[in-house]
């Protein structure tokens, strides 16, 4: 028998089974499917290789635009703190380099890796360069700033996204990965379902 067959034979029997005894399985939608914020594929920094973002769907995203030669640079140290923290409560930082403000990157993704690793111990996970502002800006940073109403206006500007793939607030670069305005809003929505 089609092994594909058989899988939806045994899906009907317990379809039948759980309305003849009075319950519903089903699983929530937000389960089922990936926010719309979130459906967007970018180059990994390291390798370049495709990565979907709804891997991190149900997950708290701190999405920040960073460059290497920046005077927020060193903010690096304080998201690199946040995902060791709040990681195992399904928390991650996502960085997205960029070269729009004064062309404070460097040219390539190897070069920005290497820094990024080497000078600040970054694992949280990290893309390709790309644009974050303006006509250029990639889909996903011009759905962040759509949807908050707050583009970046320089290096390190932060997006809070909440489990749902809702924009939930949006930090300037002066507000710290630590300083407790950020922080306070990553718990509650780590605690919000």
């Amino acid at each position: 028998m089609n092994i594909h067959l058989l899988n939806r034979i045994l899906r009907h029997a317990a379809a039948s089974a759980a309305c003849i005894a009075g319950v519903v399985f089903a699983q929530p939608a937000a389960a089922q499917e990936c926010p719309v914020l979130l459906s967007h594929t970018f180059p990994k920094l390291q390798d370049e290789s495709p990565q979907n973002l709804c891997q991190y769907k149900g997950k708290v995203l701190l999405v920040v635009n960073t460059a290497s030669y920046c005077g927020f640079t060193p903010q690096y140290e304080g998201l690199e703190q946040l995902q060791a923290r709040y990681a195992p409560r399904g928390f991650t930082v996502l960085g997205f380099p960029s070269g729009d403000f004064g062309n404070q990157e460097k040219t390539s993704n190897k070069e920005i890796a290497e820094f990024c690793h080497n000078t600040y111990g970054v694992n949280f996970p990290m893309f390709a360069k790309t644009s974050v502002r303006g006509e250029a800006a990639n889909p996903f940073f011009a759905a962040l700033s759509g949807t908050s109403g707050q583009p970046p206006k320089w290096n390190f500007h932060k997006y809070l996204v909440d489990r749902q793939g809702r924009v939930v607030k949006s930090f300037p670069s002066q507000v710290e990965p630590l300083d407790t305005r950020l922080t306070r809003e990553i718990e509650a929505a780590l605690v919000a379902r």
